[in-house]
């Protein structure tokens, strides 16, 4: 019987959590034979999730990444549990693990826009980190057996970044539209509260999301709408109300912060549309579940943008305001529409999950 770890310590972060849950949902519903799957999970999440599934089992492990435990405690729990595969869906791992392992690698954005303003801590700490953060990415894609992307962006990048001996080992599986999130109808009763036309942006705020310049763009649009910022309360959201109160929009422009799924399919359901400007991605969740929902999509022009959606959506210069402005005031002024059929049946979390054990079978039967 092979045994195969999945490192899911960041279950419930934003994001790379989507991407854990709805993976271990629907690996939880699979046949999978004479195969043990060890599932490890921070105290909280270990304590909250069960598995139907008799052969997947949880393990408590409470070892953060980015620290010394990971690198130590992390790595020893891992090698006296004996695995055949080990699968690290984070760059953050045990160095010290030898053993047969595959990476998911989300995107390189840490790499490609070093700027610093994504760090809380003073520009000493940040180096650090992005040092230790290199030599980490670089060992793992080395060592691992066989790396994810979750688009062919993130392949090209790596290839271009790392070398054309790694193209090999690089396949690119897609993600898909939240399970969690399909579940949810929508909160009518916000329909009361929020009896305004408006757009949406749905995210973090990081400094590579480009918000800042949206806000901006925003604010010369002559507009009776709104535009609605969803997401997290935090150091960088402050940092955004600081521009909107400069720019004396805070009547155009709102945040509402960690809402709820039936709350973000209200959103998502009578938005004029979703605006996206980020620098990069290494997919763009939220325009596929916007696309679900069929809500038109004014976004960048980025690499991975144009891998998902092709032209079927709006797209701009995020580092154009003026260009972001100009694509805002054009959508208003066309009423522009899309048809996302195609994309809803090309993407999806249960033909991840198929293409991921694939890629398992392949390398525990030494392909």
């Amino acid at each position: 019987m092979k045994k195969i770890g999945i490192d899911a310590r960041l279950y419930s972060q934003t994001g790379i959590g989507t991407y854990l849950k709805n993976f271990i949902y629907y690996l939880d519903k699979k046949e999978l034979k004479n195969n043990l799957f060890y599932i490890y999970l921070m105290p909280n999440d270990y304590n909250n999730l069960s598995f139907k599934n008799k052969n997947i089992i949880k393990k408590k492990v409470n070892y953060r990444w980015h620290s010394v435990g990971e690198q130590l405690g992390f790595a020893l729990r891992l090698y006296l549990d004996d695995l055949d595969l080990m699968h690290f869906t984070y760059f953050s791992y045990p160095i010290l693990y030898q053993k047969r392992f595959i990476a998911t690698v989300h995107d390189l954005t840490p790499l490609l826009f070093k700027t610093g303003k994504a760090s809380t801590r003073n520009s000493l700490l940040y180096k650090v980190k992005y040092f230790f953060y290199k030599i980490i990415l670089k060992t793992q894609i080395k060592k691992a057996t066989k790396i994810l992307t979750p688009s062919k962006t993130v392949k090209n990048q790596l290839i271009n970044k790392f070398g054309q001996s790694f193209e090999s080992k690089i396949f690119s599986v897609h993600l898909g539209v939240d399970n969690y999130l399909l579940k949810f109808k929508e909160n009518i009763l916000l329909k009361n509260k929020i009896n305004y036309k408006f757009f949406i942006y749905v995210g973090n705020f990081y400094p590579h999301k480009n918000v800042e310049k949206l806000i901006e763009a925003f604010a010369k649009v002559d507009t009776f709408s709104k535009l609605i910022l969803l997401g997290p309360n935090d150091f960088f959201k402050n940092r955004l109300t600081q521009l909107i109160n400069k720019l004396n929009q805070g009547k155009k422009i709102l945040f509402i912060n960690n809402i709820s799924s039936e709350n973000l399919v209200f959103f998502y359901k009578n938005a004029l549309a979703l605006i996206h400007p980020s620098l990069s991605e290494g997919f763009g969740l939220p325009l596929i579940e916007a696309s679900y929902f069929n809500c038109p999509i004014i976004a960048s022009n980025i690499k991975v943008f144009k891998e998902l959606l092709g032209d079927n959506y709006l797209s701009f210069n995020p580092n154009d305001i003026d260009d972001i402005t100009e694509k805002i005031k054009s959508f208003i002024e066309k009423k522009s529409k899309f048809n996302y059929k195609n994309i809803i049946k090309k993407y999806s979390f249960k033909k991840m999950t198929d293409e991921t054990l694939k890629i398992y079978w392949e390398v525990l039967n030494g392909n």
